[in-house]
């Protein structure tokens, strides 16, 4: 069977512009790709999570005089996860700090905790307690830091954070990076604050992206991946995707054919 030179080169253009459509380019994949980046860039704010309501707190209290602190130490609780005391001892007094920011702390009774940080807290807590124990120390926690990653990721879930300190990119990490089908300039993070939801997009493909406040996550953070068009094009049922693959699949064959 014989074809013309017109039709041979009208199969080999539609099969080449099937191929190109179904890739992506390198820019919509690499990371921070601006240009003069030095490596003494670097970030110029200091980062500390704020309490809001319904955090919960391990507040250990220590001091010279066990007798002393003994009162400000609630007796272990059971609770998901574990802070493990220099002792080797589980110690797990939790706190729920309530929606007008307050917990309920022993012998002191109300103490407002959210809106600050855990050096302020710390700090609050120390001079209120100075009253009873002789060099009191201080150890405050979260016990419930988690942050959500959901979209094109590889792993999309919900983590535990245990330091309290988690950046945007590594909680990335933690689900296993975009996939190659997520936007790299479209990552969004859904921040609550005061019962307000804040939005924030990260354009990944800019190394500005990371000298922001909000490239640090905050508890109970949300972080969503755009899917690129080629996916929202994969997911849309359509009926006749297998007829077309099959006719491309005969128009290679063919033009194989009238090759050889």
């Amino acid at each position: 069977m014989k074809i013309n030179t017109t039709t041979l080169k009208q199969l080999c253009t539609l099969l080449l512009i099937i191929g190109l459509t179904s890739c992506g380019s390198r820019k919509d994949l690499v990371y921070f790709q601006d240009q003069n980046i030095t490596p003494s860039s670097k970030l110029d704010f200091n980062h500390e999570l704020i309490y809001a309501p319904d955090d919960v707190l391990t507040i250990d209290i220590s001091g010279l005089d066990p007798d002393a602190v003994r009162p400000f130490n609630l007796a272990a609780v059971s609770y998901s996860g574990s802070i493990i005391s220099a002792q080797g001892e589980l110690k797990m007094q939790t706190y729920i700090i309530d929606n007008d920011g307050n917990i309920e702390f022993p012998v002191l009774g109300t103490v407002k905790m959210g809106g600050l940080t855990r050096t302020q807290a710390t700090k609050m807590l120390k001079a209120k307690l100075s009253d009873y124990v002789k060099d009191v120390i201080v150890n405050i926690r979260i016990a419930n830091f988690t942050i959500t990653v959901l979209g094109e990721v590889n792993s999309p879930g919900t983590f535990t954070i245990q330091d309290e300190r988690i950046t945007l990119t590594e909680a990335l990490g933690l689900a296993n990076d975009l996939s190659i089908y997520g936007k790299r300039d479209k990552v969004f993070l859904i921040r609550e604050v005061d019962g307000i939801k804040q939005y924030t997009n990260f354009d990944l493909t800019s190394v500005t992206s990371i000298n922001t406040p909000q490239y640090y996550l905050q508890q109970n953070d949300v972080i969503y991946v755009e899917p690129n068009n080629a996916k929202v094009r994969q997911s849309s049922y359509n009926p006749n995707n297998g007829v077309i693959i099959a006719l491309v699949s005969t128009l290679a064959t063919i033009a194989a054919i009238l090759i050889d």
